[in-house]
């Protein structure tokens, strides 16, 4: 008598990318009611997807090691949010004493761009610029309670920087409506820059419309504006004093404004964000903030919560 053939056995699915809410839960040790609330605050990764919310696995294991004793990622700070020279400098100057010990980096992606980028967990701290210095505390909060996740965000002064319009040299226009009514060759910024949300603002003070001005190309940061302005590509682009003094650019001021940094409470106590606010201080890059001009740092780590 033959023995009786093994039962077939079906091979185990793949796991898979992303959980469901239940599997989540369980996954997590959670009630799905707790996990529901973390996910429609922000503070845990998850997508709507058909109206139901799906927890990338992998999202979810970063975030567990990153509740934990202050995260593993501590070894790294991703930047993004506007541009600025002063805080460049001071990335550079970090990343050149960290060598291979951490990971320090500044990629300027605009102040919405950022903002949107930090609440996706893509970055660590995104540098936001709005409006005039005025009312910067109130717009920035604005801005920030947009996004899900923003519970848990606080904001962290950097100074007033005075804003304005970057030059052609020789151009000879020191008014913003000359500017404006002449066939002046204009490089704008994308949408989400603070930088074309302050001169859209200063247009309007007058009476004008970005529409007015003669576009002839958009940049996507400051730097890259400047360039063209070098290059002859264009005669002119919103910008900042300390830009301009850094390509050698003429500069028609506008006012001042607020920068800060936007970022998790946890990331505030990290010892690289901590080693970032001392080098923002230190008298190295003070002499460069009085340099290049248009900085006023005495506020540099204010901390001013959302709540």
């Amino acid at each position: 008598m033959s023995a009786p053939e093994p039962p077939v056995v079906a091979p185990l699915a793949p796991e898979s990318p992303c959980l469901t809410a239940k599997q989540a839960a369980a996954y997590l040790h959670l009630n799905e009611k707790k996990l529901y609330e973390l996910a429609n605050s922000g503070e845990v990764p998850a997508a709507r997807v058909g109206g139901k919310w799906l927890f990338p696995r992998r999202l979810l294991d970063e975030w567990l090691l990153e509740q934990a004793h202050g995260g593993v990622l501590t070894d790294r700070l991703l930047i993004a949010g506007g541009d600025d020279p002063l805080l460049a400098a001071a990335v550079r100057l970090l990343a050149t004493e960290l060598g291979a010990e951490a990971f320090v980096a500044y990629s300027p992606t605009a102040t919405l761009t950022g903002l949107e980028q930090l609440a996706r967990r893509r970055v660590d701290l995104s540098a936001v610029h709005w409006g005039g210095a005025e009312h910067s505390l109130a717009q920035h909060a604005t801005l920030l309670r947009a996004h899900p996740g923003h519970a848990r965000w606080t904001l962290v002064r950097l100074g007033l920087r005075e804003q304005g319009v970057l030059l052609r040299p020789g151009l000879g226009i020191d008014q913003l409506e000359t500017l404006v009514a002449f066939d002046v060759r204009w490089a704008m910024r994308g949408a989400g820059s603070g930088a074309g949300h302050f001169l859209a603002s200063a247009l309007r003070a007058r009476g004008l419309h970005a529409d007015d001005c003669s576009a002839v190309a958009t940049a996507a940061g400051e730097r890259e504006a400047a360039a063209l302005l070098l290059h002859d590509g264009a005669d002119c682009t919103p910008g900042t004093r300390a830009t301009a003094a850094e390509f050698g650019l003429d500069f028609l001021p506008l006012g001042w404004e607020a920068l800060d940094l936007a970022l998790p409470k946890e990331i505030y106590f990290r010892h690289l964000f901590q080693r970032l606010l001392a080098r923002l201080g230190s008298a190295e890059l003070g002499e460069l903030a009085r340099q290049l001009g248009g900085y006023e740092l005495t506020t540099l780590g204010q901390v001013s919560p959302l709540d």
